[in-house]
């Protein structure tokens, strides 16, 4: 039983919480994912690691209530348990000797570009983090990604706060400007990733993204979570998340993530019928 230590409301719908998990924490590494069940009938869910905390024994996963299981795990409070807290999963993301680089995140993939800035900021690479958000209102993690880059740049389409547009737009100003940086991470939304990869394609710059496909099982037996890249079909558990952005078949992978929508839609509102009763 994996106890939650810590529970944060961060934005509408988006929780962040630190789980007890002793065995997953000391091989823990920026990139790599739980997955995790909350309880003996739930579905399995993969979750990045946001945050890895040897001290206290401790990961922190960051989720938006977007399904049933996410929904049901926002419903767990602090000294409560989740079931299953499988991991660390994945390979981790290839960061060595890297100087100078950019980090672009997108809403939820926040979650991966925190700790992968923390990584970075620890083997003294130069940061530049372009973050963007739909709205001041659905922006988190601000004052922590402040603290770890060196530069930083706030994007929300509305302009309610930093920069109005989109974070392609400041990633390709910047690129324009200087050509400095070895080396840009893509965390976010599919679509955002792959306008992204298009950008830095341009430029030749070498681009890191990180998928998130349907996952079962987390360690390649199942096979949903293929991706094809390249000419190659990867499974995202065991062969990544992190692919090289320039090779990913963004097209498909959208695709394939639309299959159970309405069903997700469907189990998450009779969840919140549930809730309001």
């Amino acid at each position: 039983m994996y106890i939650i230590q810590d529970k944060k409301v961060l934005a509408k719908d988006i929780f962040w919480m630190q789980v007890f998990a002793p065995d997953v924490v000391k091989h823990a590494q920026a990139g790599q994912f739980v997955m995790l069940r909350v309880h003996e009938l739930g579905e399995r869910i993969p979750l990045t690691i946001a945050d890895i905390d040897q001290k206290h024994k401790t990961i922190g996963i960051l989720f938006q209530v977007v399904g049933k299981t996410t929904a049901l795990l926002s419903e767990l409070e602090v000294g409560e348990a989740i079931l299953d807290f499988a991991g660390p999963l994945g390979e981790a993301t290839k960061i060595a000797g890297l100087k100078n680089v950019i980090v672009v995140m997108g809403g939820i993939g926040t979650a991966i570009g925190y700790p992968l800035c923390r990584a970075l900021q620890n083997q003294g690479t130069k940061i530049t983090v372009i973050a963007g958000f739909k709205n001041a209102e659905r922006m988190i993690l601000h004052d922590e990604l402040v603290e770890v880059a060196h530069e930083i740049i706030f994007t929300t389409d509305d302009g309610s706060y930093g920069e109005k547009g989109f974070v392609t737009q400041s990633l390709d100003q910047l690129l324009s400007k200087s050509d400095e940086y070895e080396h840009v991470f893509a965390v976010g939304p599919i679509l955002m990733m792959k306008a992204v990869s298009e950008v830095t394609r341009t430029f030749a710059i070498p681009t890191t993204v990180s998928l998130n496909p349907i996952m079962v099982d987390g360690t390649g037996m199942c096979g949903g979570c293929r991706v094809k890249v390249g000419e190659e079909t990867k499974f995202a558990c065991v062969h990544g998340p992190d692919f090289d952005g320039h090779l990913v078949d963004f097209d498909l992978l959208h695709k394939r993530n639309q299959m159970y929508r309405d069903q997700e839609t469907k189990d998450l509102l009779e969840v919140r019928g549930r809730q309001r009763e």
